[in-house]
């Protein structure tokens, strides 16, 4: 089987050793996907909606460099720094896999990588 590595450019990737996404057969992992913009900066301090739904959209176009697509989703994990945002957080999340119903998780953790950032996401697909 041939593996597909996906890469933002974003720094951490080098320093870490670690890409976007990957892909194997038929199985594709979306590495853990914070609110953070090419350039390194924070997107929308303080809003876990606006960053939740800017983080879906940065695993969404890594599925799709490998030919898969939210419906291709079976699970999601979120990682937020207050549980009491999981209305906003869960609603992005639903205006994309709405309908998908991956099998989700949603756990509070002491901190993320930045303070500014509020949600990181992972998620694992299946492509038929």
């Amino acid at each position: 089987m041939t593996r597909q590595n996906v890469f933002t450019g974003v720094p951490w990737e080098e320093i870490v050793g670690y890409c976007r996404a990957v892909r194997i057969g038929n199985t594709v992992h979306v590495a853990g996907t914070t609110a953070v913009d090419s350039a390194g900066t924070v997107v929308a301090p303080g809003d876990a909606y606006a960053q939740t739904a800017y983080i879906l959209g940065i695993i969404v176009k890594a599925l799709a460099t490998v030919n898969a697509r939210p419906s291709d989703v079976v699970r999601t994990r979120m990682f937020v720094t207050d549980i009491s945002h999981w209305e906003a957080i869960g609603r992005a999340h639903g205006e994309v896999f709405r309908g998908i119903h991956p099998a989700a998780t949603m756990v509070q953790v002491a901190a993320l990588i930045h303070p500014e950032m509020l949600v990181e996401i992972e998620v694992d697909a299946f492509v038929e």
